[in-house]
């Protein structure tokens, strides 16, 4: 009879798994059907509304959203995958009760043999699904976020970056975003495997005796008392691991783009010792963690110790009275291992979601700021003139530090306005102004009749063009630097009509891979004069109407400016040009000349009128017109 009963279950035992198989065969032919449509749908949207009413693990759960099918799907997996596991220990009481008594063993103990065999099959089976569930939906939710971190970085005001450390920023987005990677690949779904293992494992044990079931939970409250006790300090240190690496990225940063003039001044020593103290301040924030970290495993395992020896000794004193049979406790002490051990990674688990939970409010912190405005819902284009209208234009950085004061004046499409002061009188603020780079806080700018802040971003700055004092340039080819601003569907004629206007044509040809040579990063291979006539090449191409050059020759040679005016000089003509200059020969040639100090106007007119009125801006240029031979010329309608 024992062995008929044997022979049944394990049939019967043996069809079940068969027609599980089969399920699980046709399961995954639909879910990779769904995976696929998951993948290459575009998910990009996340709500930011969302995240900010929520707390930090409400808000890293509503950064799954479009992911969580695949994530539950997983979770499942790992659920079956439990539920065998437990199946095993199950399979093994009944084998040492049940089969090992038989007659002839021999003959059935391989059949068994093989059942154990096909669970862990199943088992591995499940778990790779599992895995590869989870991995699917953590690059998805991962892809997402760095597509939309990038996205929103791109459109965060001046402001923002002006107050933000590039070495955090790359931080925030690099290390705190793969520590999010790390928990949903890794820690979420171990969690889930941890918890499915203890529950499955605990009604097993319940089934075999309440009484064990019972004495198998003691420890919980101990573990997670531990674990969110440590969690806790984890992660205010942690925190502070993640702030002083971002300091030592911008002090890295910082140094690799001016090594230069590191070493021009000799400054090694200084820069080595500075950066050893930062190194020196991670070392003792990282030893604090670590500590916290260390201290966790001897506590831990001391407790899961104690839990697992008890449930052998209560178990041992069971089978000697006859309570349970040895079948039975064989049983549970390899589901006691699988409910209680686990407790302990548990705990490490919580304590690394901690750092995940940092890593999250580092990045939230960008996401949380708003970008800035468009000024406009439609993307209809504008006829733009170029005619530039300031009245009573105010603005400032720090509330009560005003920079530029009640601003008014006109400059007429075509005009070549020159913006003249000292040092902090607010000249650059003034254009980034134009643009929308800022904005004004009181009066009224107009263009074409416009209001600024009425106009599309998008369309308002494809009417303007930039030369700064310092242009920077792309890791790219001349040719794809040339266009950059000019939209897809530029030939290469118009590069080269571009280069010529910009007189570094010729230049370019010189080199042996000609508009195909690699600039090197922030154009280190190109030397100043170049790099200016290749972003005046750029703004040309771009065929702005309104023209912004931020001192564009201050840092070049006489032949190398001479070369850049007459460059200037072409791409001026019926251009609306705002020209910020120290020298006497760019402004002399300005239609307009707007004299500021401390913010506000305090002169405006021609360069013979200015000269012959006297005050500040005769002050600036008189010592260049005693030395120069260039006679003031009025200017300018010629230009055009």
């Amino acid at each position: 009879m024992g062995k008929s009963r044997g022979q049944i279950l394990y049939a019967a035992f043996f069809c079940y798994s068969a027609v599980n198989t089969v399920e699980h065969i046709q399961m995954r032919m639909q879910l990779n059907i769904k995976v696929k449509e998951m993948m290459n749908k575009q998910t990009t949207k996340i709500d930011i509304q969302l995240l900010k009413a929520t707390g930090k693990m409400n808000g890293m759960w509503q950064l799954m959203t479009g992911f969580r099918f695949l994530f539950l799907c997983a979770i499942f997996s790992l659920g079956i995958s439990a539920i065998v596991r437990t199946g095993q220990f199950l399979l093994l009481k009944f084998v040492v009760d049940e089969v090992f008594p038989l007659p002839h063993l021999l003959k059935v103990i391989f059949f068994y043999i093989a059942g154990f065999g096909v669970l862990a099959g199943i088992e591995a089976l499940f778990s790779f699904v599992k895995g590869k569930l989870a991995a699917l939906s953590a690059e998805g939710i991962i892809k997402r976020l760095r597509n939309y971190l990038f996205d929103h970085i791109q459109r965060l005001p001046f402001t923002y970056h002006d107050h933000t450390d590039t070495g955090d920023l790359l931080e925030r987005v690099t290390s705190d975003v793969d520590a999010l990677h790390l928990f949903y690949s890794e820690q979420a779904i171990e969690i889930g495997r941890i918890g499915a293992l203890f529950f499955f494992s605990l009604i097993a044990i319940f089934c075999i005796h309440p009484l064990l079931c019972i004495m198998s939970v003691i420890c919980l409250p101990f573990i997670l008392f531990q674990a969110f006790w440590f969690f806790i300090r984890i992660e205010k240190a942690y925190s502070g691991c993640q702030d002083q690496e971002a300091v030592i990225s911008t002090v890295l940063q910082e140094n690799i783009s001016g090594i230069r003039v590191v070493q021009a001044f000799s400054r090694q020593d200084v820069e080595i010792e500075k950066f050893n103290r930062e190194i020196l301040e991670k070392y003792s924030r990282v030893k604090k963690l670590v500590f916290f970290q260390a201290f966790f495993w001897p506590v831990s395992d001391m407790i899961c110790f104690v839990q697992t020896l008890l449930i052998y000794v209560i178990g041992g004193w069971m089978v000697m009275q006859g309570t349970i049979t040895i079948g039975s406790y064989l049983a549970v002490m390899g589901l006691v291992t699988w409910a209680v051990w686990p407790l302990r990674d548990l705990g490490r688990m919580i304590i690394q979601a901690s750092a995940a939970a940092v890593s999250y409010s580092r990045v939230f912190s960008i996401l949380k700021e708003e970008p800035e405005k468009s000024n406009g819902k439609t993307r209809r284009s504008y006829a733009m003139k170029g005619k530039v209208e300031f009245r009573d234009v105010s603005f400032y950085y720090k509330k009560g530090e005003m920079v530029l004061d009640n601003i008014t004046f006109t400059c007429n499409p075509g005009y070549v306005v020159a913006l003249v002061g000292p040092t902090g009188s607010g000249k650059s603020t003034l254009i980034n102004i134009i643009p929308g780079f800022y904005p004004y806080k009181s009066g009224s700018i107009r263009i074409d009749g416009k209001e600024l802040s009425t106009i599309p971003l998008h369309e308002l700055r494809r009417h303007i063009g930039i030369v700064e004092q310092e242009p920077f340039l792309f890791s790219r080819t001349i040719r794809e630097n040339i266009a950059y601003g000019a939209g897809d569907g530029i030939g290469m004629k118009e590069i080269e009509q571009a280069a010529k206007a910009a007189a570094i044509h010729e230049v370019i040809m010189d080199f042996p891979e000609k508009y195909d040579t690699l600039i090197g990063e922030r154009g280190t291979t190109l030397s100043g004069g170049q790099k200016q006539r290749i972003a005046l090449a750029r703004t040309i191409l771009k065929n702005p109407r309104i023209l912004i050059l931020d001192d564009a020759t201050s840092s070049v040679d006489a032949g190398t400016e001479e070369q850049i005016n007459r460059a200037l000089h072409t791409i001026m003509k019926g251009r609306t040009s705002f020209i910020i200059a120290h020298r006497v020969e760019t402004v002399m040639r300005a239609d307009l000349i707007v004299v500021l100090d401390r913010g506000k106007i305090i002169q405006t007119g021609t360069h013979h009128r200015l000269i012959q009125e006297g005050g500040l801006y005769k002050k600036i240029f008189s010592p260049q017109l005693e030395h120069s031979h260039t006679f003031p010329v009025m200017a300018t309608h010629a230009i055009r």
